[in-house]
Parts: structure tokens; sequence; C-alpha cells
């Protein structure tokens, strides 16, 4: 019997992967200047340069907040497996 301490690598799981999308998706979409460096459609006056960075503001609260309940969920249930193998062993 080895005295090693057990060790629990990381699993992807699509809920990391989803985590991860929303997390990226605002530096991509920021990053991509040449996809929003115009001026037209303008939005009640405001250049589409400007109002589409506004726009992203918002698009990224909301991937943050669902990042953050999928991510407090994953937590959850990894903890219940380890109560669970607690008990089994």
């Amino acid at each position: 019997m080895s005295d090693a301490p057990e060790v629990n690598r990381p699993v992807v799981k699509p809920v990391r992967v989803v985590i991860a999308a929303c997390l990226v998706a605002p530096f991509v979409a920021m990053l991509w200047v040449s996809s929003y460096a115009r001026i037209e459609p303008t939005f009640i006056g405001i250049p589409f340069f400007y109002w589409y960075q506004m726009l992203w503001v918002v698009i990224s609260t909301l991937l943050t907040m669902i990042a953050y309940k999928l991510w407090q969920r994953d937590q959850r249930a990894r903890e219940a497996v380890r109560a669970e193998e607690g008990v089994a062993r």
C-alpha cells in the first residue's frame, strides 16, 4: 500500500466548457475590433462602434452571472459526490 495521497485530477466536463465559453466570449468580441470598427448602423444617433461596446457590457455581465451559477452548481455536485464517496468508504 502506498503512502502517497490520492490526487484527484480535474475532469473536463461539458458544463466547464460552457463556463469557459461564457467567460472567453466577451474578450473575443472586444478584441476583434475590425468586426465593429464602423459608424453605421447608428442607434438613437450613437455610432455602432460605441453602442456595440456598451451592449457588450450588459452581455458580459449576463454571461459572467451564468458562468458563476453554473460553477456553483458544479461545485455543489462535486461536494455531493465527495460526501457519498466518504460515506461509502
